[in-house]
């Protein structure tokens, strides 16, 4: 059966993004290196990255990429990443969680809805046998987790003390049990794949 997986980058401290993120700062103040392990190495703001994961981060990413069917965002995350130049990362049906998507744009690149579950119920069916990936931001994953919709969580560690900025799991108020399915390391990420429990 499909499964709903939530994924997302952390720092060692905890935090998805450093301060003062934004349009043209996605990840906010130092946050590039928390998505060094995507671009296979450095890079910044300034100087788009222009490399490709390689060894550990390369094999968890082709596994994870081959399971998922169909994406949900939030629309925080849209914005920061500047609707990603209108053009759909993926390759797949990618849902946005707003709170207007009345006043959203029409195209065949993202697909907005009004919530979180109405979004991972359109996913699921856009994604068929194939998961759903709740890619973030914090926000989204925490409203997913509170609808028990997670099955699977995946965090991925940075190697990177940020100090402040956004955390996961800020505002949560429901306890978590988790059940570890495996760990892959490698010299920019450790991901740590669980099983939501309760």
């Amino acid at each position: 059966m499909a499964k709903v997986l939530a994924g997302i980058t952390t720092s060692v401290d905890g935090y998805v993004a450093g301060p003062d993120d934004g349009p043209g700062k996605g990840l906010g103040e130092g946050g590039e290196r928390l998505h060094y392990w995507v671009f296979g190495g450095p890079w910044s703001y300034g100087n788009e990255p222009a490399g490709e994961p390689t060894g550990e981060d390369a094999a968890w990413l082709s596994e994870a990429m081959g399971r998922i069917g169909a994406v949900v965002g939030g629309r925080w995350t849209y914005e920061a990443a500047g609707h990603w130049g209108d053009r759909n990362p993926w390759g797949l049906p990618f849902f946005i969680v707003t709170h207007r998507p009345e006043e959203e744009p029409a195209g065949d690149a993202f697909t907005f809805v009004s919530g979180v579950r109405e979004a991972v119920e359109r996913a699921r069916e856009a994604a068929g046998e194939k998961d759903v990936h709740i890619m973030g931001g914090a926000d989204v994953i925490r409203q997913a987790r509170e609808e028990r919709l997670v099955d699977e969580l995946s965090i991925i560690v940075a190697p990177v003390v940020l100090g402040g900025g956004k955390r996961l799991f800020d505002g949560f108020t429901d306890s978590l049990e988790l059940e570890h399915i495996r760990v892959r390391q490698s010299p920019f990420a450790t991901f740590v794949d669980y099983r939501v429990k309760g």
